[in-house]
């Protein structure tokens, strides 16, 4: 679960800043079709930021890229030298009829001992399962044990990919909170890939439109105390969630379903 560092064409770096992944022009394309064009952003220490866009908007695409998984055709992406990622997917396709417990799990392709796992579980706020069969998690208990895996490598950066899919309002905000609750007790950075346009989780201190390009971007808007927001999400969120309204000064043609499968 946990990905290594690695170098892009532009090479990684010492940074004596506070720089962790900077994308500066980001061309990437599959055959005719252009998934991502011109694209510059950055993740800095301990911030979190996250990328919102509709489906074939080039999210997986700007993953992969960042991840070494493609080759961009254009700009460049430098990463920190020796930067410790933890990733955490969207899902995890594993065989309902295979017998094996979160601890085991937790050790799966990794020389870790109990405790190691012990303390990555705390921090993901499910020690209680760790004798629990994964075919028996909930959707939201299977999300926090990914977490927990991807802690065990003690990352400066956890990359989340659509992790909160398929979870409910509650579920979603209790999953943020968690991440929030991670950042401050280790530090890392969060990068989020969220599936949701409007809705994204608070403590973001930056969220970018995606669509090919970079539409807008800004803080998310949290109007925790007004009828509105109770009505929207309820008392259960505690303010775990927010709105992000776009602010977009252009149009996209969306009439063509090809690129969408495309590019993802």
């Amino acid at each position: 679960m946990k990905l290594e560092a690695f170098v892009t064409p532009a090479q990684a770096w010492r940074s004596n800043d506070m720089s962790l992944i900077t994308i500066e022009g980001l061309t990437v394309t599959y055959g005719s079709v252009t998934a991502l064009k011109n694209v510059s952003l950055g993740v800095n220490a301990g911030e979190i930021v996250t990328i919102v866009g509709p489906n074939g908007s080039g999210k997986t695409s700007l993953l992969k890229a960042i991840i070494g998984a493609v080759t961009p055709l254009e700009g460049s992406i430098r990463i920190k030298q020796g930067l410790k990622i933890g990733y955490v997917p969207q899902r995890l396709n594993l065989d309902p009829t295979l017998p094996i417990s979160v601890g085991k799990f937790m050790r799966l392709t990794n020389k870790i001992n109990k405790k190691l796992c012990a303390i990555a579980l705390q921090q993901a706020g499910v020690t209680e399962l760790a004798e629990k069969q994964m075919s028996e998690l909930s959707g939201g208990q299977l999300q926090r044990v990914l977490l927990a895996r991807a802690l065990l490598g003690t990352p400066e950066i956890l990359v989340l990919d659509e992790a909160t899919q398929g979870l409910d309002q509650p579920g979603s905000a209790d999953f943020y909170r968690q991440i929030e609750k991670v950042r401050k007790e280790t530090g890392c950075a969060v990068l989020m890939i969220s599936h949701d346009l409007h809705v994204v989780m608070s403590t973001s201190d930056r969220v970018i439109c995606l669509n090919g390009h970079i539409c807008c971007s800004g803080a998310p808007e949290t109007v925790v105390a007004t009828p509105e927001y109770q009505e929207l999400f309820g008392t259960e969120t505690n303010g775990a969630l927010a709105l992000y309204r776009h602010s977009h000064d252009h149009k996209h043609d969306h009439s063509s379903s090809e690129n969408s499968e495309a590019i993802n």
